[in-house]
């Protein structure tokens, strides 16, 4: 059975992610990616999403994680559904239709459902690849 430290996940997925390697590490187990994202301040992730071509500009995977430090905010756009903020000590699940806020320097586990996680990282990458930050 695999188990590791959050920062001995590889970094980018193991090469699959390059251009999200400086902040984010993860290694697929089974049909779950656990991940680690360390944020180095304030982040809005709505440019990438739209940028990356995700439908409807939001993220397509649920997330489940626990924040060790920082402040994740996710906002549900064209829902109606209220804004919800995950605080440093908290386990947390996002499901899939959120743009993803940081709102300050954070760092997170994750274990997500690995090929909505791809999706999702995918875009990421060609926004990344297109100059979108």
């Amino acid at each position: 059975m695999p188990h590791t430290r959050p920062e001995e996940l590889p970094p980018g997925g193991g090469g699959r992610w390059p251009r999200s390697a400086q902040g984010f590490r993860s290694e697929r187990w089974g049909d779950m990616e656990v991940g680690f994202t360390r944020s180095a301040g304030a982040r809005d992730c709505t440019e990438l999403y739209r940028a990356g071509g995700m439908p409807g500009g939001v993220c397509p995977c649920p997330h489940y994680g626990y924040i060790f430090s920082g402040t994740i905010r996710a906002t549900y756009p064209g829902t109606g559904n209220p804004d919800e903020t995950a605080t440093a000590g908290e386990a947390y699940f996002f499901p899939a239709g959120h743009v993803l806020i940081y709102e300050e320097a954070t760092e997170a586990l994750e274990i997500n459902p690995a090929f909505a996680l791809g999706q999702c990282m995918d875009a990421i990458e060609r926004a990344a690849a297109r100059g979108a930050k």
